[in-house]
């Protein structure tokens, strides 16, 4: 007879991978989630994390500046992951699980959504909850909202897109709090609104060094029964689009008043001129200027570009980089706007190129003027 607990146990069937967690980093435009997500992934714990980066318009900058994970940055820059190019987000995550079965990629442990900060987040929840394939192999974990403190209640109050990205957070990075020492009433009024739209989101201040990776990214489920009520509406809204679409691209959500557009040059720009373009841009358009950011090839040292970030009014300070990000050496200036014609700034920017143009000042018909700007105006 044949001695039953002696024989070796059953082989263990391999059962499906454990999930791989993703988290979405939303916040609008100009709110610092690149400079978030940079600190993230110098972070060891975030050493083997791809990256999925999704901007508004037909060139791309962002990706450049991410810190570098190896092969795992893949740019989705055709349009908003939250209408036109949904589908674009599926494909790339497919892509990034067949890169790592087939060992084309190093092996990944997260990975994280940078949408454009125009982007509603309900379709990219819902997509990541409801595929049928990504739910087998990835889990949304997390969803991480930057707000800008300077600009953080004016945004909630004219763009439906910031209110929705608070609203889904499970955390909530407030950034350049640290600007507003003299307005402590003001950040108060911001920190409850904010509570009042993501009441279980704890509100971390990056100024002050809370927005860690142990902070934000902590192992979890997407639970939208968390969240006020009308997270859960927007997900079912959702699950009524994807049925009429069958699974197809949205059509366009944004408001038909903001575009977006690119100025490219192969020329090298002056520091003074570029100042000058930039100061009479921010005095004359700076409330029709959502997003400005950009890479300049400078006369003085074209080898070393200087990149621009701007929002409305406030220009950030510039960056010198070192070399390069690529091998594209041109000038190139990305601007969302509302209610803005393109052609205005690309005009503006050409005349103080000295680029000739019918029916259009030159440089110095826009400095040589007593009704410009008091940084604008040429010394006599």
């Amino acid at each position: 007879m044949t001695d039953i607990s002696a024989a070796p146990p059953a082989a263990k069937r391999p059962g499906p991978p454990e999930p791989i967690p993703v988290t979405v980093l939303t916040g609008f435009l100009g709110a610092g989630k690149t400079t978030l997500l940079n600190r993230l992934l110098g972070d060891p714990a975030l050493a083997d994390t791809a990256v999925l980066i999704n901007e508004f318009g037909e060139i791309g900058l962002d990706h450049l500046f991410v810190r570098e994970v190896k092969d795992g940055v893949v740019l989705l820059a055709s349009g908003c992951l939250c209408c036109t190019v949904r589908g674009d987000l599926v494909a790339a995550l497919e892509d990034l699980l067949r890169g790592r079965d087939n060992n084309r990629l190093p092996p990944f442990n997260r990975v994280i959504v940078e949408t454009t900060g125009l982007a509603d987040p309900a379709p990219i929840l819902f997509t990541l909850m409801s595929h049928p394939y990504l739910v087998l192999r990835y889990r949304l974990d997390g969803v991480v909202t930057v707000v800008d403190a300077v600009n953080g209640d004016a945004t909630l109050d004219a763009q439906e897109e910031a209110v929705k990205q608070a609203a889904v957070a499970d955390r909530i990075v407030l950034t350049k709090a640290d600007l507003m020492g003299d307005a402590p009433e003001a950040l108060a009024h911001l920190k409850a609104r904010l509570k009042r739209l993501a009441p279980a989101a704890p509100v971390l201040d990056a100024a002050i060094g809370e927005a860690t990776a142990e902070a934000l990214l902590k192992a979890g489920l997407y639970d939208p029964s968390r969240k006020i009520p009308d997270v859960a509406r927007w997900l079912a809204e959702e699950r009524v689009a994807a049925a009429e679409t069958h699974g197809g691209h949205d059509p366009n959500r944004h408001d038909d008043r903001i575009q977006a557009f690119t100025i490219a040059t192969d020329a090298a720009v002056s520091a003074s001129t570029l100042d000058m373009f930039l100061e009479l841009l921010r005095a004359t358009y700076g409330a029709n200027l959502l997003r400005m950011k950009g890479i300049v090839k400078l006369a003085d040292d074209p080898a070393s570009p200087l990149v621009l970030h701007g929002v409305q009014h406030v220009m950030h300070p510039p960056a010198r980089l070192a070399e390069w990000p690529d091998d594209d050496e041109r000038t190139r200036l990305v601007f969302i706007v509302r209610d803005l014609d393109p052609a205005v700034v690309r005009r503006l920017f050409a005349a103080f190129l000295g680029v000739p143009q019918i029916d259009t000042p030159d440089r110095d018909a826009l400095t040589d003027n007593p009704l410009a700007p008091a940084g604008m105006r040429s010394a006599r």
